[in-house]
């Protein structure tokens, strides 16, 4: 679903009040209900080698090889070498969801092919982090990181944690409000659900998603939730957060610049510091809302990126409970009073997944009520993760037992090759 902000432009940012007026009118898209957007990571190894990281070109030279994808989606290499397969809009959540299948089996093949697998898991459980996407912004990013004194979170977050993320629209805008909230509230209960990052690095990291305790680690002005006090009003709490912000990277003629110090946005955009020896401009400020991370992030529509990548067997029931929790009125009233209790659970969440009795409860009542609407072709999908939410099991446990029988290299070696 693409950006909905105005054209960027290289007008000057005249000061904070402009800056904020300009991201709160293009943050979200007046309308209705009912396209949806889905992306997929997976993390790529050697299928005879699992702790080789296969190189930038050697994965690129696969994509390039492949044939059409039938859905439509874009290949895109993350800076650790995961692969994101991202899909365009579809109308409804069947059709998203059947498009991305269709493309990753394509993919997956192509892969298979060169010997290589992609793995769906939240975090590398085996290989350390490390950066092999040459581009400019990562070799920048990692600077800033490490000025902030969040390396290890920062390099982990870029190279060893991969998701599947949920685009929904807006919807009307009497609704934002309301819509957005819910969208924060079943941010716990949903991680919960979908945990799958026991490992990192080759060890148990004590979460059942070691994915979402690695972002909790990076600096919540950029990485925490965008509420404000009340949710009453989205765009202006995105803006307030927009601003806050410290800004990351500035565009010059020498490409992506890392800045070192502690600069808000608001703080360039007033000239109290100037950054490049200027100040902002439209497109630097379009340029300073991707370097923000929120579990909710808005975009015109609703970009939902709490989730772990999780198995193939339940992230279509995953990606079909999180849409109509949020596009189903009835559903959606179910689970804003089951989530009320823990929507502020992130890290218990994260630590413990549906091993938490509260959070298992809010994830029965929002599965059951999804499960109730599912559509044939997703049944079977749906029972698996019903079935595992009832045994208070996340994709975590499972792959955590895999590793204790196994050992970690032979889990993900086995997992590569699609043995289940």
């Amino acid at each position: 679903m693409a950006c909905l902000t105005s054209d960027p432009g290289t007008s000057v940012l005249a000061d904070a009040t402009s800056a904020a007026a300009y991201v709160g009118a293009g943050c979200l898209q007046d309308g209705p209900v009912g396209r949806v957007g889905l992306e997929l990571e997976a993390h790529c190894f050697d299928l005879t080698d699992p702790m080789r990281r296969p190189g930038w070109d050697e994965i690129n030279d696969v994509i390039a090889a492949a044939p059409p994808l039938p859905g439509g989606s874009v290949v895109t290499v993350e800076p650790g070498g995961a692969v994101e397969l991202s899909g365009p809009p579809a109308d409804g959540p069947l059709a998203a969801i059947t498009a991305l299948t269709a493309d990753r089996a394509v993919l997956r093949s192509a892969f298979a092919r060169a010997g290589l697998g992609l793995v769906l898991l939240g975090a590398d459980p085996l290989r350390r982090p490390q950066r092999v996407n040459p581009g400019e912004r990562y070799r920048a990013m990692e600077t800033f990181f490490t000025a902030s004194q969040t390396a290890a979170a920062g390099a982990a977050m870029m190279t060893a944690t991969a998701s599947v993320q949920v685009n929904v629209d807006a919807g009307p805008r009497d609704g934002w409000a309301d819509r957005v909230r819910l969208a924060h509230a079943l941010g716990p209960t949903m991680i919960a659900i979908a945990a799958n990052s026991p490992l990192l690095a080759g060890r148990f990291a004590g979460w059942k998603s070691a994915r979402q305790h690695v972002w909790g680690q990076l600096d919540s002005a950029r990485c925490g939730p965008v509420l404000g006090v009340d949710g009453d009003d989205p765009a202006a709490d995105w803006a307030r957060y927009a601003l806050k912000a410290p800004v990351m990277l500035v565009h010059s003629q020498t490409g992506a610049v890392p800045v070192t110090s502690w600069v808000p946005f608001a703080d360039w955009a007033d000239g109290r510091v100037l950054l490049d020896d200027r100040n902002p401009t439209e497109a630097d400020l379009d340029y300073h809302l991707t370097t923000l991370f929120p579990p909710v992030r808005p975009r015109g529509f609703l970009e939902i990126r709490y989730l772990d990548s999780v198995p193939d067997a339940v992230w279509p029931a995953v990606v079909f409970t999180l849409v109509t929790l949020l596009d189903d009125p009835a559903a959606a009233e179910l689970a804003a009073a089951a989530t009320a209790p823990v929507a502020d659970a992130w890290d218990r969440a994260a630590q413990t997944g549906l091993g938490d009795r509260r959070l298992q409860r809010a994830a029965l009542t929002c599965v059951r009520a999804a499960a109730e609407k599912a559509p044939t072709e997703l049944e079977e999908s749906m029972q698996a993760l019903l079935r595992s939410v009832q045994r208070g099991r996340c994709p975590a446990d499972d792959f955590s037992d895999r590793v204790v029988q196994y050992g970690i290299a032979s889990a993900v070696s086995q997992l590569a090759q699609g043995e289940l």
